[in-house]
C-alpha cells in the first residue's frame, strides 16, 4: 500500500510542487491550505506523515502539533516541520514540542524525498525494535513488577531525533522528565566564566539523563546536546512520580544510576585535580574507546578535539599538541578528525 503523505502549507507554489515530487516517486498525497484544514484532514485520514509549514494564518505549525498531540490517534504520527525561518529558537521549539525533523526553505526535490524516506524508515525501525523482546531494550533489565510495567510504558513512547549539535534541554529549563537516548551519543556540559566548555555527562543508548533536575524538581545546571544524529524519549515527570510512589524497584534503580553518576563526577574531579595534562588526556582516550566499543586497532574514535578539551578539563592546542605526542609515540594514529588507538593498555598505564 502507498504510504499516505499530508502536507499543511499555504503557500501554493510550495505545496503543489512538493505534492508533484511525492507523487511522482509514489506517495499518496493530501493538501491543506492551512492549520486547521490540515488539523481536520490528519484526524479524518490519519496519514503515514505530516509535512507543516510554521507560519501559518489562524493556526500555526505549532498549534497543529500541539492539537494532533492531543488526539491518541495522532500523536505518533511522524511529523517533519517546513520553516523559512532557520533560527534556533524556533527549531529548538518545534522539537521540543515533539516535531521529529524539520526542513529549512527553499528545498530542493532531493532534501525532500531523503528527509520523507529517512522518517518513514525510522518509524519502521522503531515499530521492529518494539516489537522484539521488553528485554533487549537493556535499560531497566529486570523481572520486578515496577520495572516491568515500567518497561511497558517506555515500548509506548515516541521516539525523537536530533540532529548533531541540536540541543535537548538548556541551563534553566525546567524539567519535564527523564530522558532515554535511544541511539546515537548525547552530552551535558557547563560554561566556566571564562567560556569554556566543560562536558559534565556522555550518555549512549539506554542510559538515563535528567533524573537529578527531575527528583529535585530544579531547573537544569548544564546544557545537553547531541554529539551525533541521536533519539531519545522522553518518561513524562508525572510517570516517573508515579512509579516512585508505588515501586521500590525503580526508586532503588535510579538511586542505583544516581550514584554511579556521583562517582564518575567524583573520579572527573580527582583527575582534573591531581594528574597531568598527559595523564588526563590517555584517561579520556580510554573512557571513549570503552565507551564506543574503538577496542580493535582497525576501530576509531569518533569524536572533535573540542569534546575531548572539553572533557579533559584543557584548551583545544593542549589536546593537539598532546595527541601529536601520543601519534609519535606510536599509540595512536590520527586521521583526519577520526583517532585510531593502537596500544589500548599502554595508554591506561601512562604516567602521572
Amino acid at each position: 500500500m502507498k504510504k499516505r503523505i499530508l502536507i499543511i502549507e499555504d503557500n501554493v507554489d510550495i505545496r503543489e510542487s512538493s505534492t508533484e515530487i511525492l507523487e511522482l516517486s509514489g506517495y499518496d498525497v493530501l493538501q491543506a491550505p492551512d492549520g486547521k484544514a490540515g488539523v481536520d484532514l490528519a484526524f479524518a485520514q490519519l496519514p503515514d506523515l505530516i509535512l507543516c509549514d510554521i507560519m501559518m494564518p489562524e493556526l500555526d505549525g505549532f498549534g497543529v502539533l500541539y492539537l494532533l498531540h492531543k488526539n491518541p490517534d495522532t500523536v505518533n504520527i511522524p511529523f517533519i516541520f517546513l520553516t523559512a525561518k532557520a533560527e534556533r529558537v524556533d527549531i529548538r521549539k518545534g522539537m521540543e514540542m515533539g516535531a521529529d525533523d524539520y526542513l529549512t526553505k527553499p528545498f530542493d526535490d532531493m532534501e525532500l524525498l531523503v528527509a520523507v524516506e529517512r522518517r518513514l524508515a525510522k518509524q519502521k525501525q522503531q515499530q521492529t525494535y518494539y516489537s522484539q523482546p521488553l528485554e533487549s531494550l537493556g535499560a531497566l533489565a529486570a523481572t520486578s513488577g515496577g520495572l516491568t510495567q515500567l518497561q511497558d510504558v517506555i515500548a509506548g513512547l515516541k521516539i525523537r531525533q536530533v540532529k548533531k549539535g541540536q540541543d535537548i534541554y538548556q541551563v534553566e529549563d525546567q524539567p519535564k522528565g527523564i530522558y532515554l537516548i535511544m541511539s546515537g551519543r548525547v552530552k551535558t556540559s557547563k560554561m566556566a566564566d571564562d567560556g569554556r566548555e566543560l562536558i559534565t555527562g556522555m550518555y549512549t543508548q539506554n542510559e538515563y539523563m535528567g533524573i537529578e533536575a527531575l527528583l529535585l524538581s530544579e531547573p537544569y545546571t548544564d546544557n545537553a546536546t547531541a554529539m551525533e544524529n541521536s533519539s531519545f524519549c522522553l518518561l513524562p515527570k508525572a510517570t516517573i512520580d508515579s512509579f516512585l510512589d508505588r515501586f521500590t524497584d525503580v526508586g532503588q534503580k535510579f538511586i542505583h544510576i544516581l550514584s554511579q553518576n556521583i562517582r564518575e563526577r567524583e573520579t572527573q574531579l580527582l583527575q582534573m585535580a591531581y594528574h597531568s595534562v598527559r595523564k588526563r588526556m590517555a584517561n579520556v582516550l580510554v573512557s571513549l574507546a570503552q565507551e564506543q566499543k574503538a577496542i580493535l586497532p582497525q576501530e576509531c574514535l569518533q569524536v572533535s578535539r573540542e569534546d575531548m578539551a572539553s572533557m579533559a578539563g584543557m584548551a583545544t592546542e593542549t589536546v593537539s599538541r598532546i595527541l601529536s605526542d601520543f601519534t609519535c609515540e606510536k599509540l595512536i594514529v590520527k586521521k583526519g578528525r577520526q583517532i585510531q588507538i593502537l596500544d589500548l593498555a599502554r595508554l591506561a598505564n601512562i604516567k602521572n
